[in-house]
Order: C-alpha cells, then structure tokens, then sequence
C-alpha cells in the first residue's frame, strides 16, 4: 500500500515548501507531528479544513522514504472523524514527495489516481 498518503497545502505554505525544503505547517508545528490523510480520508479533509482555499496543493508523500516516523493514530483535533490517521513525526522533506497535483475549487476535484487508490484500498 505505498504511496497512498497524502499533504494538502494551501499555495502559500506550498510556496513555502520549496523554499525551505521542508513542509510545515502552523498546525504541524502546534500539534508536534505532521498531519497526513489516506486517500479514503481525503474529501473530508478537503472539505472540513479547506473550504476557504480557491485552490490547494495535493501531495503524495512516497511512504518508503518516512516510514519509520509514521505512526497511525486518533485524529487531532478530535471530533466527528473517527479512523487513524497517518501523522509524521520528523521534518518532512520535499524530496520524500512523489507527485503533485493543483486543485482548484469546484468541488476540489481529486485526481482520478488518487481515487482509483482509494478505491483498490476499500476492495482489501
């Protein structure tokens, strides 16, 4: 199942990213890990912390180079969501990200790659 995490950034912490080299976020930084979402766990993330954003980055993180400082666990915040949630623990490189993909608001279309993953991990 590798290769089937994900980040989303808004444009400026993106922009950020390739700046430093390094993807981090305000939450991130508040919370002590990074916070990452399955494909399955995708929309709702989309939806329940970017309904502001007219456009955001979609980020596959390539899991063989950090899959040590993974670890799946309760979603932070806690609230309506209740499956594990792959959180990183580490400075996430953007050397460890292997696609990336621009979304635009009309529903955040998720890229048919991203859904077909989504799909073949629900059959398992």
């Amino acid at each position: 199942m590798e290769n089937q995490i994900y980040k989303v950034l808004t444009l400026d912490e993106w922009e950020h990213a390739q700046r430093v080299g390094v993807i981090v976020t305000e939450l991130d930084k508040k919370d002590g890990f990074v916070h990452l979402s399955t494909a399955t766990q995708l929309n709702a993330t989309l939806s329940l912390y970017f309904a502001k954003e007219e456009s955001v980055m979609l980020l596959q993180v390539d899991q063989a180079k950090i899959h040590d400082g993974i670890k799946y666990e309760a979603p932070i915040p806690p609230g309506s969501r209740t499956s594990s949630f792959p959180h990183y623990y580490g400075d996430l490189n953007i050397s460890a990200i292997s696609n990336i993909w621009h979304l635009n608001r009309g529903a955040f279309e998720i890229p048919i790659e991203v859904m077909l993953q989504a799909e073949q991990s629900a059959k398992s």
